[in-house]
């Protein structure tokens, strides 16, 4: 198996991409056994485009082994509460997943361990702690995060070498975009030399409702993003308003001291992990070809999932070339 030519780490959000994929594609499309497979089918036909699109060298699969940490519940106990699922026979702390996704996580494992991709969780902690850490320990090549996320613009850099994007797919991987420290400075008016933290902070100010982070109140995106980078960093905007001699506003000042335990609970929240202990299914060099080529088949014939396989193939194949 030939190695291609060195390109950058691709990290994938993995439930992020193939609740996506499930969205996107009707349930009618099935197996020959009538089982759906549309989640299956359109996550592995995003795993060809970005690697035909991104060339990586190296490529993981990052998973969620707990989607919602007991240490982020104990800081903020409203965090995904609203995505639990309070059904009578569901399990305790499971989340709400629609019944024909959940098979399918299982099927695309099966083709992505065929495949020879490599997958990679921790413990106790989510996808975004799996690809804060793996982001932030890389020392040779180029990262680029592929997620719907927007929590993982905090990961953007220039500095140190190598850079790290996020490849933001939210609004479909048709129109992707590429975030770097000059696009969350431009979009977000925080300070673009530290892009990511501050991006970081400021979701901290604001909250976030998909999550089930209230924020300060009164404090929107712009009014978050303004005292961010007036003051550098939310642990000196905090400072600035325990000072009496600062020049803050009474009203800002009156609001963050209102929600001043909720900040300091909140910050660890919105951080990912980036020192979490990893753990591989596989080494993540990405083969130019299968490692179980007739396992692989097999499965894409069981799973009525022939074609986007072949592009997978093919995607890997052109990478050698």
């Amino acid at each position: 198996m030939s190695s291609p030519a060195a390109g950058p780490l691709l990290l994938l959000d993995g439930a992020s991409l193939w609740f996506r994929a499930f969205h996107a594609i009707p349930e009618k499309i099935t197996a020959p056994d009538g089982r759906p497979v549309n989640a299956l089918r359109g996550f592995t036909d995003m795993v060809a485009a970005l690697v035909k699109q991104h060339a990586p060298s190296r490529l993981v699969v990052c998973l969620d082994l707990d989607w919602r940490p007991s240490f982020r519940v104990a800081l903020v106990p409203s965090y995904k509460a609203h995505r639990l699922d309070e059904s009578v026979d569901a399990e305790p702390g499971a989340e709400v997943v629609p019944d024909t996704l959940t098979p399918q996580v299982d099927m695309i494992l099966e083709v992505l361990e065929a495949a020879g991709i490599a997958t990679a969780g921790s413990a106790g902690l989510e996808a975004d702690d799996v690809i804060g850490t793996l982001a932030t320990r890389e020392r040779t090549d180029e990262v680029i995060v592929v997620s719907g996320d927007r929590d993982l613009l905090q990961l953007v850099r220039d500095e140190p070498t190598p850079p790290v994007r996020v490849f933001y797919v939210g609004r479909g991987l048709a129109k992707a975009e590429l975030w770097g420290p000059a696009e969350v400075s431009a979009k977000y008016g925080v300070p673009q030399d530290n892009a990511g933290l501050a991006y970081a902070d400021m979701a901290t100010l604001r909250g976030d409702a998909s999550d089930g982070l209230p924020g300060v109140p009164g404090i929107g995106d712009k009014s978050a993003a303004t005292l961010i980078s007036r003051f550098g960093s939310l642990d000196a905007l905090v400072a600035a308003a325990h000072d009496p001699d600062s020049d803050m506003a009474r009203g800002v000042r009156a609001k963050l001291a209102a929600a001043d335990e909720y900040l300091k609970a909140a910050a660890p929240v919105v951080q990912v992990v980036r020192d979490a202990p990893i753990d591989y299914s596989r080494p993540d060099l990405l083969p130019t070809s299968p490692v179980d080529p007739d396992r692989l088949h097999a499965l894409a014939a069981a799973y009525n999932a022939e074609s986007p396989v072949k592009r997978l193939v093919t995607a890997l194949a052109t990478r050698s070339a």
